[in-house]
């Protein structure tokens, strides 16, 4: 696993434990050279995105139990694939951030100034 840093170079910070994301599946939007995804980005759905993503093949709204999964719904947090959300920003359909919990892996698919311009927790 790569080291446990956020987009500012601090701890990263949890994501969401219910429902329970990331890649390990620890809660967190931590990384490693198997997630080839790049799980990095702590993104809060919306309808907008969910229908987005379902509409170039990523249905995430869905369960699939047999998975484990039982689909996401608006207002819940996830660690979402970097190249993903960056697809949804040019796409004009971004959902918004929680830079305290987006891995610092996630600048190498995203802008900085553009996750900020979607960050909930920004003074």
């Amino acid at each position: 696993m790569d080291e446990s840093i956020n987009v500012f170079g601090e701890p990263l910070g949890d994501c969401s434990l219910d429902p329970v994301t990331g890649f390990f599946r620890n809660g967190c939007c931590d990384t490693s050279d198997q997630d080839v995804g790049s799980h990095t980005v702590c993104s809060i759905m919306t309808e907008e995105f969910l229908a987005y993503s379902a509409s170039v093949g990523n249905d995430l709204s869905t369960p699939m139990p047999e998975a484990g999964f039982s689909g996401l719904n608006p207002g819940d947090q996830w660690c979402l694939c970097a190249p993903r959300w960056q697809q949804a920003f040019e796409a004009n359909a971004a959902p918004k951030v929680l830079l305290s919990s987006t891995h610092m892996g996630a600048l190498e698919y995203c802008q900085l100034d553009d996750l900020k311009k979607f960050a909930v927790d920004l003074n």
